[in-house]
């Protein structure tokens, strides 16, 4: 009796998690020269993208990044699970890599964590040749939050041939108050034997290369949060070399809830840029 009923259960568990599968939301390993192990990926597509209806369509992207100590199911996961219905509104198709601790830069001490190459050079054409996405900077957006708000300003500044199309939500967008915190070393070294280099890698820095409206930015941060001085200087930045950018200081600490409400005045956004 009692193996009959642990049949039973056993066979009701593969059922339910049958039947919680998600068609919209695919895993996939992309095998890389670049990161070792090779990187996972969660890919959310619009409710109906399989349908015969819809074969001829294309779709613009948003990538999303992930903050320190988390992975590429951040978002899809536990920032915004409704990132599914996300997608079916906007029809948009949601990209969330996994970035490890990298800060998504090459690592200048690990060869197995060249992070900024394998989603520039991978992980986008990747995309595009297996996806019916939309494969110009016009529609492609990257946003992200903390770590991965730095991550995707800064990627998307050096590299506007890729993406049009930039956010981040309490981004770590100038780190260089914060010197032995969340593995940067493991990226730029020790602190006080590269400040030439922390400097320079950060978003702040970047902002007297940029081409006022090369790219659409939006970032915001909570006034609780200890990322709030470095945002509200990156702003100052941005006015003081006329860069166009929209940006929000709202109450709000580092946290998800504030993540998950943030990141809806990403994709309203993003949409308006996409759809002009």
């Amino acid at each position: 009796m009692r193996k009959f009923i642990a049949i039973a259960l056993f066979i009701f568990a593969l059922c339910f998690s049958a039947g919680a599968t998600n068609p919209q939301i695919e895993t996939l390993t992309i095998p890389s020269k670049y990161i070792d192990p090779a990187g996972k990926v969660m890919v959310v597509t619009p409710s109906g993208y399989d349908d015969a209806a819809n074969a001829g369509k294309r779709y613009p992207v948003v990538y999303m990044l992930h903050g320190h100590g988390d992975n590429y199911e951040c978002w899809p996961l536990r920032t915004q699970p409704a990132l599914d219905s996300l997608a079916t509104n906007w029809e948009m198709i949601f990209v969330c890599p996994d970035g490890r601790n990298s800060w998504y830069f090459d690592s200048k001490t690990d060869p197995g964590k060249q992070m900024e190459s394998y989603i520039t050079r991978e992980l986008v054409p990747y995309i595009d040749a297996n996806y019916r996405t939309l494969p110009d900077p016009a529609h492609r957006a990257i946003t992200g939050l903390s770590m991965g708000g730095h991550g995707a300003l800064r990627l998307a500044i050096l590299h506007p041939d890729i993406w049009g199309n930039a956010g981040s939500t309490s981004g770590g967008v100038d780190f260089t108050p914060f010197p032995t915190h969340w593995n940067l070393s493991d990226a730029l070294g020790p602190y006080e034997e590269n400040k030439e280099l922390w400097e320079k890698s950060t978003v702040i820095s970047l902002v007297p290369t940029m081409t006022p409206g090369q790219v659409n930015i939006i970032f915001d941060c909570g006034t609780e949060d200890f990322f709030a001085e470095v945002n509200e200087n990156l702003h100052k930045e941005m006015l003081k070399y006329k860069i166009p950018h929209d940006y929000i200081s709202r109450p709000g600490n580092h946290s998800h809830p504030y993540w998950r409400n943030a990141i809806l005045f990403h994709l309203q956004f993003f949409n308006e840029k996409f759809t002009k």
